[in-house]
C-alpha cells in the first residue's frame, strides 16, 4: 500500500503554498529525516523533511506549483517489495491561474451593494469545518494507518517527529502502553481554523478608471497575507492610542560614544541605531509592566515570561515582523547584531517561521523617513504596537526658559481588551524613562 506524502502546514497561518523545488524524483529512497523538496510560503522558503521512509513512487504536484493546499498530496511513497499504481493520471497541483480579463458590471448609483447572507449555507459551512476536523491532530500517514489499525487514538499522543509530528513510532510505543498517554498539546504548526473572512462589500476600483489608463499587478501570497492580517485586525481588534515625546539628548550622546568605541571589523563588530536603543527599552518596560506584555484568546490572557520583541521589516515584496527573543536579557550590541542578521534574512526569504510568527510586543520606526508620527495596525498575537517617528530639534521649555532638544514621538496602539488605557500610559512612561536616562539599560 503507498503512502502519502502531503503538503505540510509549516506556520500556524499557512493555508497554502508553492512548491519551489523537489530534491528526490521517481525511484529514489528516503528515510525519515531527508530533505524532499523546498515550500515556499508567503514570507520564507523552508525545506521539508520525509517523515517516513520508502521509495518515490509518483511525483503528483511538479516543481514551480502555486496555490498548492496544506494536507493535499504532493507525492507518493512505496515500499520496496510494493508495486505502485497510480489509480488515474495524477492532476498538477492547483495553480493561481493568470487574472482574467475583469467583467465589470457597473452599480446602479442609488442601489446600495447587496448585503452578505448572514448565515452560510451547509456547502460553505461544511469547508471550515472539515479544516477544523484536520487541524486536530499532526501526523504521518503510516502512523495513522497504524493508529486506526491497533485502535490508538491520535489525540492522546505526544508526537516525537519533526515539528511535534505523530511518527510511526509514537503509535507503536503507544499501542505498547495501551494508548494511555497524556494528551498531546496542539502542534504549532498545524493550520489554525478560522471562519471565512467576508467579501468586500467596497466597489471594485475598476469601476472608475477607463479600461487602458492602468496596468494590472496581481497579488502575490505576502501581499495577500497582509491584507487579511491587518483587515481582521482592524476588524476584530478594539484599538486606541497613546502619545508621548522623548528626549534624545542623553542618548544620542550615549550612542555617539559607544560607537566611536566599538569594534569595526570581525565577529564582534558593531553599530547601534537608534532603534536598538528602542527595542532594549520596549523590553525593558514590559518587564516592569508585565500587564502589557500579555496575549487576548477567547478564554483567557496570556501573561509572557520574556519580552519577544517584532521588529517591523519593509521588503521590496511586503513588510515582516522578526523576532528578537528575551530581548530585556540581551545587551545592546546583541540585540543590535541580531536584528541587522534578522533583517538581512528578511530581504533573501531565508527566515524560518519561528523567527516571525509569534513575539509578545512590536516595534514599526518610519523615523528614518523623516516621518514625525504614524499610527500602526497591532499584529495579532500582540496586544500593543509602537509606531516610532523622527527624533528632530524641537524647542522646549526647561527650567523657565526656551531651549533646544532632540524630540522623538512615540505613538502606541493598544489592545483595549487586554490594556486599559492607564496600564498603557504607564507603560510609556516606563519606556520614555528608559530611553530619557539610557544608562538604566546599560546596568
Amino acid at each position: 500500500m503507498s503512502t502519502p506524502i502531503l503538503m505540510p502546514a509549516l506556520s500556524p497561518t499557512m493555508e497554502e503554498g508553492k512548491l519551489a523545488k523537489w530534491h528526490v524524483k521517481v525511484g529514489d529512497k528516503v528515510k525519515s529525516g531527508d530533505v524532499i523538496a523546498e515550500i515556499e510560503t508567503d514570507k520564507a522558503t523552508m525545506e521539508v523533511e520525509a517523515v517516513d521512509e520508502g521509495i518515490v513512487a509518483d511525483i503528483v504536484v511538479p516543481e514551480g506549483a502555486e496555490g498548492v493546499k496544506v494536507n493535499s498530496v504532493i507525492a507518493q511513497l512505496r515500499g520496496e517489495d510494493e508495486k505502485y499504481t497510480p489509480s488515474a493520471k495524477p492532476q498538477p497541483a492547483p495553480v493561481a491561474p493568470a487574472k482574467p480579463e475583469a467583467k465589470v458590471t457597473p452599480m446602479p448609483a442609488a442601489r446600495p451593494a447587496p448585503a452578505a447572507p448572514a448565515t452560510p449555507t451547509p456547502a460553505q459551512a461544511a469547508v471550515p469545518q472539515a479544516r477544523a476536523e484536520g487541524a486536530r491532530v499532526f501526523a504521518s500517514p503510516l502512523a495513522r494507518r497504524i493508529a486506526s489499525q491497533s485502535g490508538v487514538q491520535l489525540t492522546l499522543i505526544q508526537g516525537t517527529g519533526p515539528h511535534g509530528r505523530i511518527v510511526k513510532t509514537d503509535v507503536e510505543a503507544a499501542a505498547k502502553g495501551g494508548g494511555q498517554r497524556a494528551p498531546a498539546r496542539p502542534s504549532p504548526i498545524a493550520p489554525t481554523p478560522s471562519a471565512p473572512s467576508a467579501p468586500s462589500s467596497l466597489p471594485d476600483a475598476r469601476l472608475f478608471f477607463p479600461k487602458g489608463k492602468y496596468e494590472e499587478i496581481p497579488h502575490d501570497s505576502m501581499r495577500k497575507s497582509i491584507a487579511k492580517r491587518l483587515t481582521a485586525s482592524k476588524r476584530d481588534i478594539p484599538h486606541y492610542y497613546l502619545q508621548i515625546d522623548c528626549n534624545l539628548d542623553a542618548l544620542l550622546d550615549i550612542r555617539k560614544s559607544v560607537n566611536e568605541k566599538a569594534p569595526k571589523e570581525g565577529a564582534g563588530a558593531y553599530k547601534l541605531s537608534v532603534n536598538d536603543f528602542v527595542v532594549k527599552a520596549a523590553a525593558l518596560a514590559l518587564i516592569r509592566i508585565p500587564g502589557v506584555n500579555r496575549s487576548w484568546t477567547d478564554t483567557a490572557l496570556l501573561q509572557h515570561s520574556h519580552a519577544d520583541v517584532g521588529v517591523a521589516v519593509a521588503l521590496e515584496f511586503g513588510l515582516i515582523t522578526p523576532i528578537v527573543f528575551a530581548a530585556e536579557s540581551k545587551s545592546l550590541a546583541q540585540i543590535s547584531r541580531e536584528v541587522k542578521d534578522l533583517a538581512d534574512r528578511a530581504k533573501a526569504k531565508k527566515l524560518k517561521p519561528s523567527e516571525f510568527e509569534g513575539g509578545t510586543f512590536a516595534v514599526s520606526n518610519l523615523g528614518m523617513y523623516g516621518i514625525k508620527n504614524f499610527t500602526a495596525v497591532i499584529n495579532p498575537p500582540h496586544a500593543a504596537i509602537l509606531a516610532i517617528g523622527a527624533g528632530e530639534q524641537r524647542p522646549i521649555v526647561r527650567k523657565g526658559a526656551i531651549a533646544i532638544a532632540n524630540i522623538m514621538t512615540v505613538q502606541m496602539s493598544c489592545d483595549h481588551r487586554v490594556i486599559d488605557g492607564a496600564l498603557g500610559a504607564q507603560w510609556l512612561e516606563a519606556f520614555k524613562g528608559f530611553i530619557e536616562d539610557p544608562v538604566t539599560m546599560l546596568v
